[in-house]
């Protein structure tokens, strides 16, 4: 790992080791660029605080640590009377890693407002597919009906999960599926939800912006 730009901080990765940037070497968002998928290099990044956003024109990897990091813990979870209700008379059936490939591939696929494209494209699909055949990634699946009409993944590392993406087809169908993920969480001692960067939606659900360092400490701990 060598110095790429010495005024952001921003570290070109070895192609031979799975290093990445400690806190002290850190800067702004974008941490790091190269690298590969390798399983290792992504379990690595998620304990150290560090995940792969997008990749450039010239396949390069990039690697963030927000200086904010937006999160959301469990039993800080906003539930709506509206999802109350929804959940109780929608008839949603909510399952756990039974289609975990088509969760990724609805994230990549489906429009958002404000984003021309995705940075989800096949090469992070076979790689999160690769951590979810190891036991780090999973799906949380919202049907209806026996369709699949929203849901989320992301990457558990210890105690706390890194979200990745999410999607909904129809009213409330990821808010379900987030609701699930906070109770199991609470259920199973997994004391932090990452959801990497500010949003409003997820605002509004009870998450909320620490700085990098308390996201460290809590990583750490």
């Amino acid at each position: 790992m060598k110095l790429l730009d010495p005024i952001e901080k921003i570290y070109l990765l070895d192609e031979d080791n799975f290093e990445f940037p400690t806190l002290p070497m850190m800067d702004n968002d974008l941490v790091a660029i190269g690298g590969d998928f390798h399983p290792q290099r992504l379990i690595n990044a998620y304990e150290n605080g560090i995940f792969p956003w997008f990749m450039d024109e010239y396949n390069h990897i990039h690697w963030f640590s927000p200086q904010k990091r937006m999160v959301l813990f469990p039993h800080e979870f906003k539930v709506s009377k509206t999802l109350k209700r929804n959940i109780k008379n929608k008839n949603f059936v909510v399952k756990t890693n039974k289609n975990f490939e088509a969760i990724m591939r609805n994230c990549a696929n489906i429009k958002r407002k404000h984003e021309d494209d995705t940075w989800i494209n096949e090469y992070f699909i076979q790689a999160y597919i690769n951590l979810y055949k190891l036991g780090y990634a999973y799906s949380i699946e919202t049907y209806l009906e026996d369709d699949l009409v929203g849901g989320l993944y992301g990457v558990l590392i210890d105690d706390i999960f890194c979200g990745e993406s999410m999607f909904a087809k129809v009213s409330d169908a990821s808010k379900v599926a987030l609701y699930h993920l906070c109770k199991q969480a609470e259920d199973n001692g997994i004391k932090l939800i990452d959801c990497q960067v500010h949003n409003n939606h997820l605002e509004s659900l009870g998450a909320k912006e620490i700085l990098r360092e308390e996201y460290f400490k809590i990583l750490k701990k």
